[in-house]
C-alpha cells in the first residue's frame, strides 16, 4: 500500500511539474489572410541578459506555416531559433535553422537577418514580451519587448 501511494504521489508530482514548465512558455502568433500562421514560442523569463552589439539568444522558436520574406531574404516552412543583436539605437533579428535547446549560436545556420526598428517604451518590462500585429494581408509584425527597449520588424508572406 505505501509503495503504491508513493508511486502515485511520484506520478502527481512529474504531471504538476510537467504542467508549471510548459505553462511558463508563452506563445503569440499571426494569421495571414491566406490562412497560414507564423508563431513564435518563448519563455518570458530571460536567462541570459542582452548585451549591446553581441548576439542574444532568448530562447525564441519561430513556426513558420508558409514561406516568408524577412527584408530580402526567404524563409522557408519550418522551425527556426531566433536571435537578436540589441544596441542602444538599432537592432538586428537573425533567424537561425538550428533549434537544438542549450546549442551556442552559429552564424554558418542563419537563414535571415534584418534591421528592427526601435523605440524605448513607456514602462520598462522586466520579463520578455513578444507580439505579432498583423498589419496587412501578407504582412505581420513581430514585436519585442525587453527592458526599456522596443523593436519591431516585419515578415512578409511569400
Amino acid at each position: 500500500m505505501r509503495t503504491s501511494t508513493f508511486l502515485v504521489l511520484v506520478f502527481l508530482s512529474v504531471i504538476i511539474l510537467s504542467a508549471i514548465s510548459f505553462a511558463q512558455d508563452s506563445e503569440t502568433y499571426c494569421n495571414f489572410d491566406s490562412g497560414n500562421q507564423v508563431k513564435a514560442q518563448y519563455s518570458p523569463t530571460v536567462k541570459e541578459e542582452p548585451h549591446n552589439g553581441r548576439v542574444w539568444s532568448p530562447g525564441i522558436t519561430l513556426y513558420v506555416q508558409t514561406p516568408l520574406l524577412l527584408g530580402s531574404s526567404a524563409i522557408p516552412l519550418g522551425a527556426y531559433s531566433v536571435h537578436l543583436i540589441p544596441d542602444k539605437k538599432n537592432w538586428t533579428i537573425i533567424v537561425n535553422k538550428d533549434v537544438t535547446s542549450g546549442t551556442p549560436y552559429n552564424s554558418a545556420q542563419d537563414v535571415a537577418r534584418a534591421p528592427m526598428e526601435v523605440g524605448e517604451i513607456p514602462e520598462p518590462t522586466k520579463q520578455l514580451q513578444l507580439t505579432f500585429a498583423h498589419m496587412a494581408a501578407k504582412q505581420c509584425s513581430l514585436r519585442v519587448y525587453y527592458q526599456k527597449s522596443g523593436a519591431f520588424v516585419d515578415f512578409m508572406e511569400k
